[in-house]
């Protein structure tokens, strides 16, 4: 007779959420900014008043359009090292690094699986094509992630403050 007590699935083990609750977060960093941006792009005449969707703020002059980027980087050495000399130049107010995400892709043909971390950059719009080149000239990897996501609004202080810390 068969047991009346049920296994747990081997994807629901405590080990197996552990390691997987940085990926879970990143993966629901990226959803909610996503249905934030197509929600912008949709609503953005009726809900913003004809402002700028990327602050989100009518009126607002103290705040420039901002983007949230993500970059992977292979350790967490490469991580502090990115992130340090982004923050630096200049070219984001902040780097969040998310340790322990992993990456599944096809790379030249090939099934890839690698342990990498995530960076999590805020900073203006107009310094996209600056990141993006500062990371490929410092990124081990042929072709590095970036990738960015508008930022439709959020708090005024926080917004200013990107402005603030990051090139005019």
């Amino acid at each position: 007779m068969p047991s009346p007590v049920r296994s747990q699935p081997s994807f629901l083990s405590p080990s197996t959420l552990r390691r997987r609750l940085p990926l879970i977060g990143a993966v629901c960093i990226f959803a909610f900014a996503s249905s934030a941006f197509y929600s912008s792009l949709t609503n953005s005449r009726s809900k913003f008043g004809g402002q700028s969707p990327a602050t989100g703020m009518e009126g607002s002059t103290s705040t420039v359009p901002s983007i949230v980027v993500y970059v992977t980087v292979p350790s967490k050495e490469a991580g502090k090292k990115l992130a340090e000399s982004i923050v630096k130049e200049k070219l984001a107010a902040c780097v969040n690094r998310v340790p322990g995400i992993e990456s599944v892709y096809q790379w030249k043909g090939e099934i890839q699986t690698d342990s990498e971390e995530l960076l999590i950059i805020k900073t203006r719009q107009s310094l996209l094509e600056a990141l993006t080149e500062h990371v490929k000239a410092n990124h081990e990897y042929e072709t590095p992630e970036v990738i960015s996501l508008p930022i439709a609004g959020g708090n005024l202080k926080y917004l200013e403050w990107i402005k603030d810390s990051t090139q005019d």
